[in-house]
């Protein structure tokens, strides 16, 4: 009689994963799929272990992106920033923007509620350079708050348009495609340039100006006596 063939099936502790394993398989799902469908069980799947064995690792999914946003700022956000409040300013705004234009999904999941207050250290210390150079420049501390949520709506705001505004081959379409451009004289002038104007990179000298604004419109008046 011949012996029955030996279980194939798994025995032993389960394969052991690291935090790094499991926030390199969740940039390859959101890579691959987009961050909308990044779930738990979609992640345990992608590593091959069961959802329990990923709950040590991970609370839920929005830790699971908390965890990978924190961990790329940790890698994009680490430099030094000039002490001159207004550069300081511009500095950290332009690092904040080139971090999140490197992964525009995590801007786009940094528009939700709740996500700003349980960023890491890294991400954080940016926020606090741009109320301490406002300070410094003579906002009150309100008005440091007022300066930092325009520039975060208008840098997270350029992030998005520029990456919807880009088709899957890299070619942005004709924006005035089918348009009757009777009456518009201005953008029937621009008309074949607007695509290749629109996809100029004007952030640094957009947000120059806007940082000016900011201050110059915030900052206290000295008084006349």
């Amino acid at each position: 009689m011949s012996r029955p063939e030996p279980s194939r099936g798994r025995t032993g502790r389960p394969p052991l994963t690291s935090r790094p394993q499991i926030l390199a398989a969740a940039r390859r799902i959101i890579d691959r799929d987009g961050w909308e469908k990044l779930t738990v069980r979609r992640l345990a799947a992608e590593l091959g272990i069961g959802t329990t064995t990923l709950y040590h690792h991970v609370r839920d999914r929005e830790d699971l992106l908390i965890q990978l946003l924190n961990e790329h700022a940790d890698r994009t956000l680490a430099l030094d920033l000039p002490r001159e409040p207004r550069e300081r300013i511009v500095a950290a705004a332009t690092a904040i923007h080139d971090s999140l234009a490197a992964w525009p999904w995590a801007a786009e999941v940094l528009t939700t509620d709740g996500f700003l207050g349980r960023l890491g250290k890294s991400s954080l210390r940016m926020v606090e350079a741009v109320l301490a150079g406002a300070v410094d420049h003579g906002c009150t501390p309100e008005q440091a708050v007022h300066v930092f949520r325009s520039i975060w709506y208008f840098t997270v705001g350029e992030i998005l348009v520029r990456a919807r505004s880009t088709g899957t081959d890299g070619e942005r379409p004709a924006f005035f495609a089918g348009v009757d451009m009777s009456g518009l004289p201005r953008l029937a002038a621009l008309g074949e340039r607007w695509p290749e104007l629109a996809a100029r990179d004007t952030y640094p000298r957009a947000l120059r100006s806007f940082v000016d604004g900011l201050l110059a419109g915030t900052a206290p008046r000295p008084s006349n006596s």
